[in-house]
């Protein structure tokens, strides 16, 4: 399994999830968890995702959705899961 995580930042706004999930789905990419919350009207969401079945390399659906969060207002980032653990070590 080939996991990743994507995180989505900004401002809150009607549809985020809904977009970002689709365009997922549509790409072949599973949410194995997902966690979302909005703190006085900054949304902040954090997804594992499996790639395992992406229908497009990573590098490309990478730049893809980074081009998604600037049409939302969002920012979006994917890491593979080993970068993100490896980044993330106390």
């Amino acid at each position: 399994m080939k996991k990743t995580i994507i995180t989505v930042v900004g401002h809150d706004t009607v549809g985020i999830i809904a977009k970002v999930c689709t365009y997922l789905a549509d790409n072949g990419i599973n949410i194995l968890d997902i966690s979302q919350t909005i703190v006085q009207g900054w949304f902040n969401m954090m997804m594992l995702t499996d790639f395992s079945n992406a229908t497009k390399p990573f590098k490309q659906i990478d730049e893809e959705i980074m081009a998604l969060g600037e049409e939302i207002g969002v920012q979006i980032k994917c890491q593979s899961e080993d970068i993100f653990k490896a980044m993330h070590r106390i």
